[in-house]
């Protein structure tokens, strides 16, 4: 009976894997297919990913989502992080209104985002193009940061600061060498989903856009219609393995961390 519950449990494990990476999977095949049909197997031919780096349209669209989500990401994680530390500092009923607030935009859906933001910089006579991309990203990863670097500051001890104060160190300079270490790990996670949020959104850069800026998921809606190129999926490969190998790193370094913190 235990074996057979053991089987089942491996087995079910198993099957949510291979639905999550099976379309992964098809991808990459699809990106060393030399043939444009998506239902026919052409051969083996890597000319995807050479015509990919001279497509100006593909590389356009694709500095503009890692500008984006670099740039709103880093700025998020800063103004994230000053929140936080407000936020932490405040009395016990406040601290639960702003956390509140803080989750409002989370469970929002996209759609509610976009569509606002478009109406507040339309209402301002913003025009639209990379700057309210950008401020709309910057809107919508700030919650993630402050999800991320909060529950690191609650987990400090306050008297280390104080303590550091006492000595003669200023509030800055306490920061930098007493908390930001501790926290920093939380400030890491809050940039890479602040960054993945960013290279993943659509429906908020859709309606925040205008006709002048394109990113990777705005470009492949468009071209839904008339047939997604198969560079796209040379491109897709692409940034699985980097993200993947990403992962990888992170994931042994917080191990060997961690090791080192237990001898």
């Amino acid at each position: 009976m235990v074996k057979l519950k053991n089987f089942f449990r491996k087995f079910y494990l198993g099957l949510v894997i291979v639905f999550m990476y099976a379309p992964i999977l098809v991808l990459v095949v699809l990106s060393f297919n030399s043939s444009k049909s998506r239902a026919k197997w052409g051969g083996f031919t890597t000319k995807w990913y050479s015509s990919l780096f001279t497509n100006d349209t593909i590389m356009t669209a694709l500095k503009n989502t890692l500008i984006i989500a670099l740039l709103s990401a880093l700025i998020a994680t800063v103004i994230g992080t000053l929140a936080s530390v407000g936020i932490n500092h405040m009395k016990k009923i406040p601290r639960a209104i702003m956390i509140g607030i803080t989750n409002i935009p989370m469970l929002n859906a996209d759609i509610v985002t976009g569509i606002s933001m478009m109406l507040l910089f339309l209402a301002l006579h913003y025009e639209l193009g990379f700057s309210s991309v950008l401020i709309s990203h910057i809107t919508f990863n700030i919650p993630y940061v402050v999800l991320s670097v909060l529950p690191k500051l609650q987990q400090t001890n306050r008297s280390t600061y104080e303590a550091a104060l006492d000595l003669g160190a200023s509030p800055i300079y306490a920061f930098f060498k007493v908390i930001f270490p501790d926290i920093f790990p939380g400030i890491l996670s809050g940039f890479l989903l602040a960054f993945t949020m960013s290279l993943d959104d659509f429906i908020i850069t859709h309606f925040t856009r205008g006709a002048t800026v394109n990113t990777l998921s705005t470009m492949i809606y468009s071209e839904t219609r008339k047939g997604v190129k198969p560079e796209m999926y040379a491109l897709s490969t692409l940034l699985f393995l980097s993200v993947l190998i990403l992962l990888v790193i992170i994931n042994r370094k917080n191990a060997y961390q961690a090791k080192k913190k237990e001898r």
